[in-house]
């Protein structure tokens, strides 16, 4: 019984947020409830609730926080030079055009918004691809690639989702996975590289022309540039060593950060209040998100899923789990957003594997090689895509046709890495 109630609530709340019959904070809120209520938990749900807020709430005000610091930072136009050095070096030549899209669209991304992302990357090198007759697929293609292995950084959606249905700090979740995250760097590099190539055969070089946009460009002096960057350099230290708390890191680097870059108080306000509507829908998904695991969770459905999955699985494919995990990921991504797959599918998935002696964080490691990471940029169930094409002028089938290949190989690069260097199981 218990475990028909649980996968009833998995189906009910994939069916509502997919179909986008309810608000993913609010079905994430009432479905599970109304499942507690039918398997008879009544008055014992609102302790479920508390427990699941209490896990995830390091994790929630973390982001709060990291989504404010690297909005600052990209007020204060710390990326701007960066940016700038960019487009200057690649002048003409058709591979230093994507190559250098690929790294922009990486550097943007580290403020974990693919929304911002292609709105910095994309008007800035649109221009170029036109006037050499680039094609615009291969700019959607190679800027999908750099927001989609970028979105893996611990502070991204899915890590962070996938770190709150697993209850533990998203550094564990991530650090392990450093040298897999970088040879998808290098990938997407590589790739950046023969698309370029490719382009170099078609492109003109004749009469070219670009016009840099400096429309809200803020301008950041040498010093204070130097200050930001040190921040992020030191921030990002600390993040991967592990030592200091990630809520911690992020609280104290957004406030030196504010007070750094914006000294009076009514503009320290303004700017915060330039970010806090993101920080704010995203924190909501995730204490939600709270109140779903710990339904799930206290009152033993998952459990009792896990079971029923583990009794249904060949013993021969059941240490596979993560391996099955990570080939599947980036294509589940055109599936489910990531909310329905990191609060509905991963706890079961993960539960299924303690089954068969495999650590959970293996399955969430493994998940987050391609669910919504590198699969986002092509997938209908996320609103960055639509930006994404919309910017470039391509159609969703033809980026998808382009881009898909490409993403998908990105996964199983990083997962093949995963399973040479043991990252999965550290």
């Amino acid at each position: 019984m218990l475990a028909l109630l649980g996968f009833l609530t998995v189906v009910v709340l994939l069916v509502v947020i997919m179909s986008k019959k309810m608000n993913p904070v609010v079905a994430l809120i009432v479905i599970p409830i109304i499942f507690g209520l039918i398997g008879g938990f009544g008055f014992e749900l609102p302790k479920f609730i508390l427990e699941g807020i209490k896990s995830i709430a390091p994790t929630g005000t973390m982001f709060i926080f990291a989504i404010l610091f690297f909005g600052i930072l990209t007020d204060a136009g710390t990326f701007q030079p960066i940016i700038d050095k960019i487009l200057a070096k690649v002048g003409k030549d058709p591979v230093k055009i994507t190559v250098g899209t690929a790294i922009l669209a990486m550097l943007v991304h580290l403020d974990g918004s693919g929304a911002v992302t292609f709105l910095v990357t994309v008007p800035a090198m649109l221009p170029l691809y036109n006037a050499l007759g680039m094609r615009k697929t291969t700019l959607a293609t190679v800027v999908a690639l750099g927001a989609g292995v970028m979105n893996i950084l611990p502070w991204g959606g899915p890590t962070l989702r996938a770190a709150t249905s697993l209850k533990m700090p998203v550094t564990d979740l991530f650090n392990p996975l450093l040298i897999p995250f970088l040879s998808g760097i290098i990938f997407v590099l590589i790739v950046a590289f023969y698309l370029g190539k490719q382009e170099k055969k078609i492109a003109n070089f004749e009469n070219v022309e670009f016009q840099k946009d400096d429309t809200n460009n803020q301008k950041i002096s040498g010093t204070l540039f130097l200050i930001n960057v040190l921040i992020i350099i030191v921030a990002i230290g600390f993040l991967i060593s592990g030592k200091v708390n990630p809520t911690v890191v992020f609280m104290v680097a957004f406030s030196i950060a504010l007070m750094i870059n914006y000294p009076n108080t009514k503009k320290q306000k303004e700017i915060i209040d330039n970010h806090a509507k993101e920080a704010l829908m995203m924190a909501s998904i995730l204490f939600a998100a709270g109140a779903f695991i710990g339904i799930m969770q206290k009152s033993e459905m998952i459990t009792a899923m896990s079971n029923l999955l583990v009794e249904s699985i060949p013993e021969s494919l059941g240490k596979y789990l993560p391996i099955l995990t990570g080939v599947v990921s980036m294509p589940a991504s055109l599936l489910f957003d990531p909310d329905s797959f990191y609060f509905g599918i991963l706890p079961i998935l993960s539960n299924t594997a303690t089954q068969f002696d495999i650590p959970a964080f293996a399955v969430g490691r493994a998940a987050v090689l391609g669910q919504m990471t590198t699969g986002f940029p092509v997938s209908p169930l996320t609103g960055s895509t639509f930006l994404l094409i919309g910017l470039t002028g391509v159609e969703l089938g033809e980026h998808q046709k382009k881009t898909i290949p490409y993403a998908f190989l990105a996964t199983i690069v990083m997962l093949v890495v995963a399973v040479i260097t043991g990252a999965l199981y550290k």
